[in-house]
């Protein structure tokens, strides 16, 4: 039995993971078998991780908190989550391949993910004009025209925040008024560099190697016409990965994991929560990674607190089918 499971290996789980193994832990992390590394993995230029002045592509800040978090002794495994047991003090979790971990805690860090327009165009032009973060990309858009698709607080914030850098910023809405809160509008109705579109959706996205525009399709009568840009920003939301955990933890009214304050602490004693599963709001890699160190550090104070109320502490050199986590270089 672990000491610990930590599920997700993005900035949070890595980090997690560091921290974890530090302290001896000797962690199991789970990854996931198509999507290993989290969101950073569809990042390219990454430059507001610090330590990293000349930037940092995605997938390799990633291999790099992967190879820290292994230097240490965590052990990773690629393999999905299909079903989670947490109550009780063992925690059991359940793999696409049918193999079961069991552990004395279990570090929850699977993200969130944007969600997709869910168009041909959008997938291909991922990361090459498509983007679902201003705050990540926005600096590669300066005096560029580009569009923000969506009409709530996310999308006007994102709106606003990349006139910084381009030189035009359409807004495309499927409707003819905006879901966004009041100061938020205005805020971006009297910004001169915003420009709405209404009562339009997007059809496609266009361009072979980056985007060149896009195909707009009006909801009201049905007619289509491009309209040419350089990036397309999509704010209609994120969805926190919580499937596994419904019913089983308390969610908050954004959908994300309840945790105990500043905590990672989660309603389920043993079960710890971090990175943009439990925030609605920063969804940054910094942010992210330092909620999987505050998560380490109230893991190794529970399994203190169990030591120290005299249970036995799990054997971690005699898991599963796993090597011992000292004898692992590489995953």
């Amino acid at each position: 039995m672990r000491k610990v499971i930590i599920i997700g290996s993005g900035p949070a789980g890595f980090t997690a993971a560091i921290y974890a193994a530090r302290a001896n832990l000797e962690p199991l992390l789970i990854a996931s078998s198509v999507e290993a590394g989290g969101e950073l993995m569809n990042t390219t230029e990454v430059e507001n991780f610090p330590g990293f002045p000349e930037a940092i592509m995605g997938p390799d800040l990633m291999a790099k908190m992967q190879e820290q978090a292994e230097r240490f002794g965590t052990v990773v495994a690629y393999d999905d989550v299909v079903e989670l047991d947490v109550d009780g003090p063992v925690k059991t979790v359940t793999l696409g391949s049918g193999k079961t971990h069991e552990a004395e805690s279990i570090v929850f860090a699977t993200g969130s993910a944007p969600r997709k327009i869910g168009i041909e165009g959008e997938a291909r032009l991922s990361g090459r004009g498509v983007s679902y973060c201003a705050t990540c990309d926005g600096f590669f858009f300066r005096e560029r025209t580009i569009a923000v698709v969506g009409g709530g607080d996310s999308a006007m914030e994102e709106a606003t925040f990349l006139t910084k850098f381009a030189s035009k910023v359409y807004v495309i809405h499927r409707r003819e008024e905006l879901r966004a809160s009041k100061i938020m509008q205005e805020r971006a109705f009297a910004n001169e560099k915003i420009e709405f579109v209404w009562n339009s959706e997007v059809a496609d996205v266009l361009g072979e190697d980056a985007v060149t525009g896009i195909l707009l399709r009006d909801t009201v009568d049905g007619s289509t016409r491009e309209l040419p840009l350089d990036g397309v920003f999509v704010a209609i939301g994120n969805d926190p990965r919580t499937h596994l955990v419904h019913n089983k933890l308390d969610l908050t009214e954004h959908g994300t994991i309840w945790v105990d304050g500043r905590s990672s602490r989660t309603s389920v004693p043993g079960v710890f929560a971090a990175g943009d599963v439990i925030d609605p709001t920063y969804r940054q890699a910094v942010t992210a990674a330092g909620s999987g160190t505050v998560a380490a550090l109230d893991v190794e104070h529970y399994l203190a607190s169990l030591a120290d109320a005299g249970q036995p502490a799990a054997d971690a050199a005699e898991i599963d089918g796993l090597p011992d986590a000292a004898a692992v270089g590489a995953a």
